[in-house]
């Protein structure tokens, strides 16, 4: 009983030898494998240096770096969110206040049309009182006044997108910066090793080199797309409500079926 007993005690406990043998080996891989994942992920928001010592040191510079263009990119977001909505067809030429301020035009109500035009917010609205103000001194000085005031109003709102333009235009300097910065820290570790450096010490500046180059074009990409995208919006809604308060004076050219002297006499007051 005993010698059956033994060769069944021997099997079993080479088995629970191997099962803990490679339970151990892939517990150790997993927790290497979640160790690198973490250490990679983290190389995107903190630049780490390992000394000839082989102690892995923070490097608060490159971190810095790191940081900055992160907090450039959560900004250029921001404002690229708020120029888009700030520059679009209801801000420069709303469709309604054009058709509104048009049959006013239409229907010879000149004092409503003006008065109108005074309150509203919108590039069209101040096109058009800048225009029909103009109106006592004939139809070419009120051509004059609506292309001065477009170009105004155009050159105010190209001066606030100027800023993505500069964004998109510093981040890659910085991220330039930092790459220079990694290298020189990649190799310090060679020569403080004496030529023979670890590649796990060169990993770190190599690391900030390359991350901040990433978060550098991060910030410059959307920011140059947005500032292309959002000038030529300015640019074409501009034109659009120039042209359409231009076609709107049209009325006003001697001529016209509308009376000049009508006209003139009520925009007077």
């Amino acid at each position: 009983m005993s010698v059956k007993f033994s060769r069944i005690q021997g099997p079993l406990f080479t088995m629970a030898c191997f099962l803990a043998v490679t339970g151990g080996t892939v517990r150790a891989e997993e927790a290497q494998e979640s160790s690198l994942s973490g250490g990679f992920t983290g190389a995107f928001f903190f630049s780490q240096s390992t000394g000839p010592d082989g102690v892995v040191r923070m490097e608060w510079f490159g971190s810095m770096l790191i940081w900055v263009l992160l907090l450039l990119s959560i900004a250029g977001i921001g404002l690229l969110v708020n120029l888009a909505l700030s520059n679009g067809r209801k801000t420069i030429a709303p469709p309604e206040r054009m058709a509104q301020i048009e049959d006013l035009i239409r229907t010879d109500r000149w004092e409503d049309a003006l008065t109108y035009t005074r309150v509203g917010e919108s590039d069209f609205d101040q096109m058009a009182h800048a225009g029909l103000s103009e109106a006592p001194n004939g139809h070419q000085a009120m051509e004059n006044k609506v292309f001065q005031s477009a170009s105004e109003l155009a050159a105010e709102r190209f001066r606030r997108v100027e800023p993505l333009n500069v964004l998109g235009q510093v981040a890659p300097m910085i991220g330039l910066f930092g790459t220079v910065y990694g290298m020189i820290v990649a190799f310090g570790s060679i020569v403080a090793s004496g030529g023979n450096a670890d590649p796990v010490a060169l990993a770190g500046g190599i690391g900030t080199a390359l991350v901040t180059t990433f978060w550098g074009l991060l910030v410059a990409i959307p920011a140059l797309a947005g500032y292309a995208t959002i000038r030529n919006r300015i640019d074409a809604l501009n034109g659009q409500a120039e042209m359409h308060v231009l076609d709107m004076l049209e009325r006003f050219k001697p001529g016209h079926d509308a009376s000049p002297s009508k006209t003139e006499g009520d925009l007077k007051s």
